[in-house]
């Protein structure tokens, strides 16, 4: 698996995206836990969960980080390589609705509560999920300050950062920022300005929702006719030519698509071989949704 880079630490070039196993139909454990395993037989070393993944409801928070802790856990090869990044700060509360919390201190009880469900002394990456307006960001920012200084997390990161927030996070960090995880996608390409400053930075940019998300993944090809042109030509499908046309943009670029079946993430970890001609990224950057 070709490898890029998170901090200090080497990770796969494709993640694996744990909420699809979490929320509304999501498959049964036996499923979910087969496609992780899945994942780490291919070479996958990122896994990318949080809190909030989970039913609406308070008695299933953290479902998604306890389902991956318990199959990295039970893992039958070596999973001593893997990375596993949550995040907090983004809550679930009833169905339909998410809701935000930002103060430092909810912030240092939600990060050792996942550490907890995960299983580990020490979380390898833990990123604040979504600003909170009611909150100061520098405020927020600071809270993983100090569980970087605990010892509760080992790195530190953001998400649903715009440019602004990306310097400032940075600087309360005092340059310990590693990543942001922001929505980038064929349909979403509003982050473009994000990842050049990450790039610019050398902070790692994980695009979550690369494949357009859960209700928009299938159609993509349908959708972005270029996509599909240049799947054809190279044998693959187009949602392997979207996530090798995300890697192309950088080596921060490391996107993490959601899956729940095995099928899924073995096509996805196929995007780290495809390596596409200027005239192909030429033609993807311009590329348009087809007329409704």
């Amino acid at each position: 698996m070709k490898q890029r880079t998170i901090g200090d630490t080497n990770v796969s070039a494709i993640g694996l995206g744990g909420m699809p196993m979490s929320i509304e139909g999501r498959p049964d454990e036996r499923q979910a836990i087969a496609t992780i395993h899945a994942a780490l037989e291919a070479g996958v070393t990122l896994i990318d969960t949080a809190d909030a993944y989970h039913l609406a409801a308070h008695d299933e928070v953290g479902h998604n980080e306890e389902l991956i802790g318990r199959a990295v856990r039970e893992y039958h090869g070596d999973a001593s390589q893997v990375l596993i990044a949550t995040k907090g700060g983004h809550l679930r509360p009833e169905p339909g609705a998410w809701a935000q919390n930002g103060h430092p201190e909810y912030l240092k009880e939600a990060a050792k509560a996942s550490a907890k469900r995960l299983g580990v002394e020490t979380i390898d990456l833990y990123q604040f999920h979504r600003p909170d307006p009611a909150v100061p960001y520098a405020d927020s920012i600071g809270a993983l300050a100090e569980l970087l200084d605990e010892g509760v997390i080992r790195m530190a990161g953001i998400s649903n950062a715009d440019v602004d927030q990306i310097r400032l996070a940075n600087e309360v960090l005092d340059g310990r920022l590693v990543s942001v995880q922001n929505q980038f996608s064929p349909a979403f390409r509003s982050s473009e300005a994000e990842l050049e400053l990450c790039d610019e930075m050398s902070i790692a940019f994980l695009p979550w929702s690369p494949l357009g998300g859960i209700a928009g993944a299938a159609d993509l090809g349908s959708t972005y006719a270029d996509f599909a042109t240049v799947a054809r030509d190279r044998g693959v499908t187009p949602q392997v030519i979207a996530l090798a046309w995300e890697l192309a943009k950088s080596d921060v670029v490391i996107p993490i698509p959601g899956a729940s079946r095995p099928q899924s993430i073995l096509n996805s970890v196929t995007a780290a071989t495809v390596k596409l001609r200027p005239e192909d990224i030429a033609r993807l950057d311009a590329a348009q949704a087809a007329a409704a």
